[in-house]
């Protein structure tokens, strides 16, 4: 569904990201890890369209994106997530789900995001709304605003505005950042019911291993901008690259049991 071929950025002599190729199927998780610095956010704003590749491409079901712009590929089927929320913050919570559900009505009288649209005109739009808000366990503060919610509501409210979008690909860049231990389980369960739904595919940016054993059905792994590892979670968590390149085990070890150090 998803892939880029040669992803690449430079950011003057610093090559960020390093000619990364690499497929991802429908009805699959994968998460992509590395150390800090390895590249795994630009890898994702080169995907979304946040940054422009230096060389490379980026295509959704055959159809090449690169040319694209952030709002363009997410028509296209893009759903992004950042690190730190993207939300309207002086709406409530209803109009900030009903806006994304109006931006992904199609048809020949498609109404885009007018804002002063009477929203009492909007029935259906209001009762998708609503259904995706209970989705999410939001219902009981449709009417709170933004700018008022605590931070782990902010991240759910995320999660439905990209349910409302409903794309092809959902992207998310560490969802479980800033959040307490009680709030972080939330998160994960509306990601899992989204993995429920084999006809899409999510990529997930996460530090925490523990996350990405649990949810991820294959791991990728970047270092210093470039693949270094693909494959079932077990076999890559295990590999010597990702232990010493992620995990920070250091290569002494391998060598005090006379092992050769096997090169990233």
């Amino acid at each position: 569904m998803l892939q880029t071929t040669d992803l690449t950025i430079r950011f003057g002599g610093h090559v960020a990201v390093n000619a990364v190729s690499c497929r991802f199927e429908p009805g699959t998780l994968t998460a992509i890890v590395g150390p800090n610095g390895a590249g795994k956010t630009t890898y994702f704003n080169l995907i979304s369209g946040q940054l422009k590749a230096s060389a490379g491409t980026v295509s959704l079901n055959g159809r090449d994106l690169s040319g694209l712009g952030v709002s363009a590929r997410t028509r296209a089927g893009l759903g992004r997530a950042f690190q730190l929320t993207n939300l309207f913050p002086k709406l409530t919570v209803l109009e900030n789900v009903r806006l994304a559900v109006q931006a992904a009505t199609d048809g020949p009288h498609r109404r885009g995001l007018n804002l002063w649209s009477i929203w009492s005109d909007h029935a259906a739009l209001t009762r998708r709304a609503h259904e995706i808000l209970e989705t999410v366990a939001m219902a009981p503060k449709q009417h709170s605003l933004v700018a008022n919610l605590p931070h782990g509501d902010q991240r759910k409210l995320e999660v439905a505005l990209l349910m409302a979008l409903d794309p092809q690909v959902y992207m998310f860049d560490e969802p479980t950042a800033g959040m307490s231990t009680a709030e972080a389980p939330v998160i994960l369960d509306l990601i899992r019911g989204l993995k429920s739904d084999k006809t899409k595919t999510i990529l997930l940016v996460e530090h925490k291993m523990d996350v990405v054993r649990e949810l991820a059905d294959r791991i990728i792994v970047l270092h210093n901008g470039a693949l270094v590892a693909d494959g079932e979670p077990a076999a890559v968590i295990a590999s010597p690259v990702v232990q010493e390149a992620y995990l920070g085990v250091a290569a002494q070890s391998a060598a005090a049991a006379g092992q050769p150090r096997e090169a990233a």
